[in-house]
């Protein structure tokens, strides 16, 4: 048991890290690189992350903030698990204007239903020519 004084201001962060992993540096680098570069270009996004509470996904100002900081990886996977619907707004800001501004980015999205799906090709077909990605479940 930690005791600590109780009259400090601030935010306190504590982290407990497991030293014993079967993770390997090869493994995580190769997850989250691509062409062997060994550079972190790729990233996953948790899209469910991004809900407040009950909120549903649907609009421009809910896809930037999951945009926040994705232009600096070459490849971004959006983690719609968890996630049953989004709204149109919301994929148009992601998978079709981002993409308008950052050509060189390859979106792709995992774990998405056929609701989701829909609504991510929808908002592709609306004008995204070249697009770099296909839904996947």
């Amino acid at each position: 048991m930690l005791e600590r004084s109780t009259e400090r201001k601030g935010t306190a962060v504590y982290l407990k890290v497991d030293n014993h992993t079967s993770r390997s540096r090869r493994k995580v680098l190769h997850e989250f690189s691509t062409n062997d570069t060994y550079g972190f270009n790729k990233t996953v996004v948790p899209v469910k992350l991004a809900r407040y509470g009950t909120d549903q996904l649907i609009s421009r100002s809910q896809a930037k903030r999951v945009l926040a900081r994705v232009d600096l990886f070459s490849v971004v996977i959006f983690d719609f698990a968890g996630v049953d619907t989004i709204g149109q707004a919301f994929a148009d800001q992601i998978f079709r204007v981002f993409p308008q501004d950052h050509p060189d980015i390859r979106l792709l999205p995992s774990h998405a239903n056929s609701e989701v799906i829909g609504t991510i090709q929808a908002a592709i077909r609306a004008g995204r020519p070249g697009y770099k990605g296909a839904p996947s479940k």
